[in-house]
């Protein structure tokens, strides 16, 4: 562990005397799937059958009520592939964050386009179909370690996320996390919670070995999503502890099993499926009801999360944050109060953020804020920084700082 992070993550209020629940998480009779390891190919046309988490949340049934619609999520990955049969027409424009070779839709390891496709697919041509169909995507390319180019921008991922903010996408869904803290991107999530956007992250899957605290999960801005099994089980490799904020079904899930797109395997899905539902969870509560603001919308999912009977109320489990995300419980059922509108659930604490709202479909790709890069390796490229890159003084120091930042960004991998 780094020495800032036991400086992060300090929750006020509840959170404070927060997570009474550590034994009971195991009998919830809610949802999860299956074990980590074995992949087995699917075949497409069949691949609707293995998502079995659409059965349990009752998702023909959300549909008659929400799709999703009007609502853009930003999915801040590998890439999306716009092309795959079931996100056509879903893909808007986005960034490519990396400003290496390639575009936003160059999905390079098919980890991205999966997450896409868990949102917003719309299950044509034998394809995944997304918990919320109705919703678009704009894509952000960030460089993970399976990352091939050259020259990347070391603060790709900061980037990418203020150009999510500044964007119409209402939500944020970064399914990638890394044990590294770092002063840009701790400054953009903060940049988007004011500008009024959900962020969903997941906890990481080291929970069975290391269980390190990721980032920018481990962000007090930022919703940490947990994983389960289909017996409603947090999976045994889904990390815990305070960063854990509500958990969606991981086990068992459908994927691309690479970029070249032309197979899907079912596995575990992680906690990067899991974040993915989360926040396909939060478009269906959002298109319901698109007055409402981002705190309003996860106060609900907290609200309406599945939890076991022997759940004391007021307490949140290390394992399972709230409980289970239920949209149908908050969109069919009514469970779940809005609140206040500008304070977070989070932290208790009031936000400045508003409701974004959502622009049509031929929007402009969202553009990085001027000086949010570093310099970056291997490029003549600069700009100053306020911040930590500003506490540096002498000849190179700047270089020797773009390096060492881009080594983490490097080790950032897929949750």
């Amino acid at each position: 562990m780094t020495a800032g992070m036991s400086q992060v993550r300090k929750r006020s209020g509840s959170y404070a005397m927060r997570r009474g629940l550590l034994c009971t998480v195991a009998a919830l009779g809610v949802w999860a799937a299956g074990t980590i390891g074995a992949a087995p190919e699917a075949v497409a046309a069949d691949i609707r059958s293995k998502q079995w988490y659409l059965d349990a949340m009752r998702a023909e049934d959300i549909w008659k009520s929400s799709t999703g619609e009007g609502i853009k999520v930003a999915v801040i990955d590998t890439g999306v592939n716009s092309s795959t049969a079931s996100l056509k027409g879903q893909v808007l424009k986005g960034l490519d964050a990396t400003e290496s070779e390639g575009e936003a839709t160059d999905d390079y390891t098919g980890h991205g386009t999966t997450m896409a496709e868990l949102i917003a697919g719309t299950g044509k041509g034998g394809g995944l179909r997304g918990l919320a169909p109705g919703a678009k995507v704009i894509p952000m390319r960030v460089a993970t370690e399976d990352f091939k180019g050259t020259g990347v921008n070391a603060w790709d991922e900061a980037v990418a996320i203020r150009a999510a903010a500044d964007s119409d996408a209402r939500i944020i869904s970064m399914s990638l996390g890394t044990p590294f803290l770092t002063y840009r991107e701790q400054e953009a999530v903060k940049y988007a919670q004011s500008k009024g956007k959900l962020f969903f992250a997941p906890v990481g899957n080291s929970g069975n070995k290391s269980n390190k605290r990721e980032y920018p999960a481990n962000y007090d801005e930022v919703v940490g999503v947990a994983a389960t099994d289909r017996e409603g089980q947090v999976a045994n490799y889904s990390q815990h502890g305070d960063f854990v904020d509500i958990a969606a079904p991981g086990n068992d899930i459908p994927y691309w099993c690479d970029a070249t797109f032309a197979k899907y395997c079912v596995g575990n899905g992680g906690t990067s499926a899991a974040t993915a539902l989360a926040s396909a969870t939060a478009a269906l509560i959002w298109s319901e009801h698109p007055d409402w603001t981002a705190n309003q919308v996860l106060r609900v999912m907290f609200e309406s999360a599945g939890r076991g009977d022997d759940w004391k109320p007021g307490t949140v489990s290390n394992y399972l944050g709230h409980g289970i995300v239920r949209p149908n419980a908050a969109i069919n059922r009514g469970i779940g109060k809005p609140g206040d509108p500008n304070l977070s659930p989070l932290t208790n604490e009031k936000t400045g953020g508003s409701a974004a709202p959502s622009a049509p479909a031929s929007s402009q790709p969202p553009k990085p804020k001027p000086g949010s890069n570093a310099t970056v390796a291997g490029s003549s490229k600069s700009t100053s920084d306020g911040g930590q890159l500003g506490l540096i003084i002498g000849i190179g120091a700047a270089v020797v700082i773009a390096v060492g930042a881009f080594v983490v960004v490097r080790k950032r991998r897929s949750a």
